[in-house]
C-alpha cells in the first residue's frame, strides 16, 4: 500500500551556528559532541585491505554502532527503464519510506531483479496501471496490453494468492553486486577533486554494466548525511586546514551522520539477501547487514582510486590526498596507501 505523507517523519533542520561560535581548526578537541554512526579512531599506521571482516571485528564495529531495532518501511512507486550513454541498459527504481521526505533510489541491472512492493498485485488495477508504473516482465513495446507476461520473450509473472510476487529461486543463484551510494552533488555533477565519490559511482556502473547484473542503492545522504550546505560550509573550514572528520564536528554534526538502513530494506524489498557489496568502508559492511544480519555481505570488494592504479581518468589533487589518507587513518577505511618511490 502506499505510504501516505502525514505518515512520513520529516527531517529535524540542522542547528544554525554562527562564525564567532566555530572554534579554530588548531583547538578543536577531537570529540565528536553527539553520537555518531561512524567511530572516529586514531590509526597509526594505515590498516591493509582485508578480503572481509572477523567475527570479533565484526561484533566491535556493531556494538560501536546505533543500529536500530526495525528497519524502515519502504515502497517502491515507480520503475522504468534507461537506456545510457555508455551502453547497458539500467531499471530506475524510485522508493518514498515512513523515515524521511526525500526520494531514495535503487539503479538495478537486469531486468530480473524485481521489487516486492512494485509488482505486488493491488485491488482494482489494470494491466495498463501495472505496465504505467514499471510492475511488467521482460521489455515494454507498442501495442502491449499485458504486463504480467511478455509473450515475445516468453516471460511470465506468478503470484501467491495474495498478489505477493513469486520469485524463481533461480534468480539470486550467485552473490549479487551491491554498492551503496551517497548522494554527491559536487563530486557527481560539479566535477569536484575534493572526493573521489563520482569515480566511484562511474565505476560501480561500469563493474555492474560489463557484468549485466548488479544494484547501485543511491541514497540522499548528502555530505555524509549533513546536507550541501552544511557540507559548503566544512569545505571551507577544510580550506582552512581542518580534515573532513574535523570539519564535520567543528559544525557540530557527527563525523558520519549517514543511516544505512534504509539501503538494507531496499535490498530486502529487492530480494538480494546475499550480496557482493563494493566498500572500503568497514562500518558500512555491518550496518548494510543490520542488527539483525538480514542481509548477508558475503564478500567485499575494494574500491581502489583509478589514481592509484596509475590510471590516467583518475583524480589528482592535493585534496583527493588529504580526503583520502582521512579515510584510512582516522576512519579506518580498508585501504593502503600506495608507495611512492621517487
Amino acid at each position: 500500500m502506499p505510504i501516505h505523507s502525514e505518515n512520513i517523519q520529516h527531517p529535524q533542520p540542522s542547528s544554525q551556528i554562527t562564525s564567532s561560535s566555530i572554534p579554530d581548526v588548531h583547538q578543536i578537541p577531537l570529540v565528536t559532541p553527539k553520537p555518531s554512526t561512524a567511530n572516529v579512531p586514531t590509526i597509526t599506521a594505515p590498516k591493509p585491505a582485508t578480503p572481509d571482516l572477523s567475527p570479533e571485528e565484526r561484533e566491535a564495529i556493531k556494538q560501536s554502532m546505533n543500529l536500530p531495532d526495525t528497519l524502515p518501511i519502504v515502497n517502491c512507486l515507480a520503475r522504468a527503464r534507461i537506456p545510457t550513454t555508455q551502453g547497458p541498459e539500467i531499471f530506475l527504481h524510485l522508493y518514498e519510506n515512513n523515515i524521511d521526505n526525500k526520494e531514495h533510489l535503487a539503479i538495478v541491472f537486469g531486468e530480473n531483479i524485481r521489487s516486492r512492493s512494485l509488482f505486488k498485485q493491488r485491488k482494482g488495477e489494470t494491466q495498463q496501471d501495472r505496465m504505467t508504473r514499471g510492475a511488467y516482465v521482460g521489455r515494454l513495446t507498442p501495442g502491449r496490453t499485458i504486463a504480467d507476461r511478455d509473450e515475445i520473450l516468453n516471460k511470465e509473472l506468478h503470484f501467491n494468492e495474495d498478489g505477493t510476487l513469486i520469485i524463481d529461486e533461480k534468480t539470486y543463484s550467485d552473490p549479487t553486486l551491491v554498492r551503496i551510494h551517497s548522494e554527491c552533488y559536487t563530486g557527481e555533477t560539479a566535477w569536484s577533486a575534493r572526493c573521489d565519490c563520482g569515480e566511484q559511482f562511474d565505476e560501480a556502473g561500469r563493474i555492474m554494466g560489463g557484468d549485466g547484473h548488479g544494484c547501485i542503492v543511491y541514497l540522499r545522504q548528502e555530505g555524509r548525511g549533513i546536507g550541501l550546505g552544511e557540507k559548503l560550509k566544512a569545505y571551507n573550514l577544510q580550506d582552512l586546514g581542518a580534515d573532513t572528520v574535523q570539519a564535520n564536528i567543528m559544525l557540530r554534526h557527527p563525523a558520519d551522520a549517514r543511516d544505512f538502513s534504509l539501503a538494507t530494506a531496499i535490498l530486502l524489498d529487492l530480494g538480494l539477501v546475499e550480496i557482493k557489496l563494493l566498500t572500503n568502508n568497514r562500518e558500512k559492511i555491518v550496518a548494510v547487514e543490520g542488527k539483525h544480519r538480514r542481509v548477508k555481505v558475503l564478500e567485499r570488494l575494494p574500491m581502489i582510486p583509478l589514481s592509484w592504479q596509475q590510471k590516467e581518468n583518475g583524480i589528482h589533487s592535493k585534496e583527493i590526498e588529504g580526503y583520502l589518507s582521512t579515510k584510512i587513518e582516522r576512519m579506518g577505511h580498508l585501504l593502503e596507501k600506495p608507495i611512492k618511490i621517487n
